[in-house]
């Protein structure tokens, strides 16, 4: 009985430090000597679960949600198709068309890039947008720097709106059991007070440095997609009967692969194309989150800590402090980590704390080039064409629109109770 116990007490020491190491390794985004990224540290800490942790591997297995993983792959297959019809390149350069007015195009990119990137895979409209944006501001000789820090943050507002605008609104919306329309209802107001007031910030704060001198920015080495119009139709069909049916009592991870069937079932693009598309280090890292967050909620060590917050006057049940709380993980850890520790010690069992959960994960991706993805990417791609932007020159637009949008999420909630 001794043995049995200090052998149980030691797994859930295993699991603890395999917890701590995992997250330490993906707040520091390398291991030293290592050309690991954050979804190679995330699987080391799965492997390490599965070697070290006392636990058969079907229980492994068990911790992750697959729902999560099906509806994920299905959207981003829904995105590829999308994507290789041309769609997001014909888009993007029918924004940078409309460039003579500064003001009125900074207000269409942000639009187009948030419509969009509810609806979409945020990171491949950033992908599309970028280059295509960047180039056509060369040409006028304007500043990229504002537009381009303004498409990333339109692009994480915009994923908001929605229980489908980015992984993480989806594992907390099939984690939660939330109602798709419920959620859009919810949040269009914050959301669009949000896009609004991110708008007008970044203006107010760029306007005198839109006419500087231009960037010797590099053309775009490989052509758009090109544009066909059956598939892109095909597409845009697909997705609005895949939306409509969200709104019907079927699971949406088998409508989101259903529509991803009829797309591989393709004349036109070969699967392999179509896969090359998909996020795959997404899907890993997401599978690895939950095997070592999984592990770890079996030691009780979650649990004990809220109860110790709760104790010292932090209770993660309030709105405001789950808000902030989530925004300031996101960028100290990643925000799809933060996300998934979060649904492991704060309950999201009523909706309106998934809600917060959700848009303040979003929002939050805003504060920092490191806060999200599709920061990342942007910061990535404008450097492959010359043009640096720095961690303060993000920073200077990106935390006082997050801390905006944080504080018409909290009145929003406030306000309706």
């Amino acid at each position: 009985m001794f043995a049995d116990t200090l052998k149980h007490v030691a797994e859930k020491d295993i699991a603890l430090a395999i917890f701590a190491l995992t997250y330490l390794g993906i707040a520091a985004g390398r291991v030293p000597g290592l050309k690991l990224d954050r979804t190679g540290i995330v699987m080391l800490g799965a492997i390490s679960v599965m070697v070290f942790g006392g636990m058969p591997t079907t229980e492994v297995i068990e911790f992750i949600d697959w729902p999560t993983i099906l509806l994920l792959f299905g959207f981003f297959v829904i995105s590829a198709q999308l994507r290789l019809s041309g769609f997001f390149d014909t888009v993007a350069n029918r924004v940078a068309q409309r460039i003579g007015n500064p003001a009125r195009f900074l207000w269409m990119l942000m639009l187009a890039t948030a419509s969009l990137s509810a609806f979409l895979n945020h990171d491949i409209v950033c992908v599309a947008f970028a280059p295509i944006v960047a180039v056509a501001l060369q040409r006028r000789r304007l500043n990229p720097i504002p537009f381009l820090v303004a498409l990333a943050i339109a692009s994480n507002i915009g994923a908001a709106a929605t229980i489908v605008g980015n992984p993480q609104d989806m594992m907390i919306a099939q984690v939660a059991g939330l109602e798709f329309g419920h959620y859009v209802l919810w949040s269009f107001v914050p959301v669009s007070f949000a896009l609004v007031s991110a708008y007008g910030i970044i203006w107010l704060l760029s306007r005198r440095r839109m006419e500087t001198p231009a960037i010797a920015i590099a053309e775009i080495t490989s052509p758009p997609f090109p544009f066909n119009r059956p598939h892109t139709i095909k597409g845009l069909i697909i997705l609005g009967i895949v939306i409509l049916l969200f709104f019907t009592p079927l699971p949406k991870e088998l409508i989101a692969l259903t529509a991803a069937g009829i797309h591989l079932a393709s004349r036109k693009f070969s699967t392999e194309d179509i896969l090359k598309q998909v996020n795959w280090p997404i899907l890993v890292l997401f599978m690895g989150l939950f095997i070592v967050t999984g592990a770890f909620q079996t030691t009780g060590y979650g649990t004990d800590a809220v109860q110790w917050l709760k104790e010292h006057g932090l209770q993660m049940q309030s709105s405001p402090i789950l808000a902030i709380v989530t925004a300031a993980l996101s960028n100290l850890i990643n925000n799809s980590a933060a996300v998934m520790l979060l649904l492991k010690v704060a309950s999201v069992a009523q909706p309106p704390a998934a809600y917060v959960l959700a848009l303040a994960n979003s929002f939050g991706g805003s504060l920092f080039v490191v806060g999200s993805v599709s920061n990342i990417i942007v910061v990535q791609q404008a450097r492959e064409m010359g043009i640096e932007v720095s961690f303060r020159e993000f920073a200077r637009l990106g935390v006082p629109v997050t801390l905006v949008a944080l504080s018409g999420l909290i009145g929003w909630v406030m306000l309706i109770g």
